[in-house]
C-alpha cells in the first residue's frame, strides 16, 4: 500500500500564532482562554499542561485576571463587556477572521443587509454577527428565502467554508432575488482554499483518505466532505490511535491530509502509523 501526503495540509499561521501567543504569555498562570483556543484536543492538552485554564465560552465565569479571545474571534460588544468586568483581554484572533469582521462591517456601513454563509452555532459566526441588530446566517439553500424583501444584500462567509459551496450559495441568492443588489466579499481564508483544493486532488488519486483533525473542527469536516465528493472513502481521526486497519483492507493507495488546527507532530504520528499498516499483508491484500 502506498501512502501519499496532500500537497497542502495541517496547521495554518493563524493557529500557530494563537498557540504561540498563549504559551508565550507571561501571564500563563493567571490566564483563561474563553472557549477552545483552536479545535484540537492535543493543543488543548498542551495549554492545560502549561497552566493555562479554559472556560466553556465567552460568557463563562472566570477566576483569573487575564482572559484570551480564541483564534475564532469575538464581537466588539463581547470584548467590551469583558473589559468592563475589569479583565485584561488578550486577543488571539486570526488576522483572516479579523478581515472577515472588517468586510462585514464595511458592507453594513454602506447600507447592505448583512448575511453570513456558515454554521450559525459556530463560535466564529457568533462573533461575526455579535455586533449586529439584524442579520441572516445561511447554512443551506433552504435558508435563502429568509432574505426576501431586502433590496441590498451584503454577503461574507465563515472563513473555513468551502469556496465552491459559498459561490454556489451567492449565485442562488442572486437567482432568488434578481431585483436585489447583492454584494459578495470573499472571506474564505487562503489556507482553507489551499487545503481544500489539495484534498480534492489527493482524493482523486486515492481509494481512501485519512483526515487528521479535531472532532469539532469545521475545516477538518469540510476536508472529509471534499474527499468524499471526489469518490474516495474518507476517515477522520484525531490521532494515530483512532486508525482502524480494516478501513484499509484491499486499499492500494491511501492519502493523508489534515485540518488547519492539527499540530505537525500529530500528523507525523498518523503518517508513521499508516506506513506501519502499509507493511502489513492485510493492508496489501487485493
Amino acid at each position: 500500500m502506498q501512502v501519499v501526503l496532500a500537497e497542502s495540509y495541517g496547521m495554518c499561521f493563524g493557529v500557530r500564532d494563537a498557540v504561540a501567543l498563549a504559551l508565550g504569555s507571561p501571564h500563563r498562570a493567571q490566564l483563561t482562554v474563553l472557549g477552545e483556543l483552536v479545535h484540537n484536543a492535543d493543543v488543548l492538552q498542551r495549554l492545560q499542561k502549561a497552566g493555562i485554564r479554559t472556560a466553556a465560552s465567552l460568557d463563562a465565569p472566570v477566576s483569573t485576571p487575564h482572559v484570551m479571545i480564541t483564534a475564532h474571534g469575538a464581537s466588539d460588544a463581547a470584548i467590551s463587556r469583558l473589559r468592563s468586568q475589569g479583565l485584561q483581554v488578550h486577543e488571539a484572533t486570526c488576522p483572516l477572521v479579523a478581515h472577515a469582521h472588517r468586510s462585514l462591517h464595511r458592507l453594513v456601513a454602506r447600507g447592505y443587509f448583512p448575511v453570513v454563509i456558515g454554521r450559525a452555532d459556530h463560535v466564529e459566526v457568533r462573533g461575526l454577527v455579535g455586533d449586529l441588530e439584524d442579520y441572516r446566517v445561511l447554512q443551506c439553500a433552504e435558508d435563502i428565502p429568509l432574505l426576501a424583501g431586502q433590496p441590498r444584500i451584503g454577503v461574507v462567509s465563515q472563513t473555513t467554508q468551502p469556496l465552491d459551496f459559498v459561490l454556489e450559495m451567492v449565485d442562488r441568492v442572486r437567482q432568488a432575488f434578481p431585483e436585489a443588489e447583492v454584494r459578495f466579499c470573499d472571506t474564505v481564508c487562503q489556507p482553507t482554499k489551499e487545503r481544500q483544493a489539495a484534498a480534492r486532488r489527493l482524493a482523486s488519486d486515492c481509494e481512501a483518505v485519512v483526515v487528521v483533525g479535531g472532532r469539532s473542527s469545521n475545516n477538518t469536516r469540510q476536508l472529509v466532505r471534499a474527499c468524499e465528493a471526489e469518490g474516495a472513502r474518507a476517515y477522520q481521526v484525531e490521532c494515530a490511535a483512532d486508525l482502524r486497519p480494516e478501513w484499509l483492507e484491499g486499499v492500494r493507495t491511501v492519502g493523508l491530509t489534515a485540518g488547519t488546527s492539527t499540530p505537525d507532530e500529530v500528523i507525523a504520528e498518523v503518517h508513521r502509523a499508516l506506513l506501519a499498516l502499509a507493511a502489513q499483508p492485510m493492508a496489501l491484500a487485493a
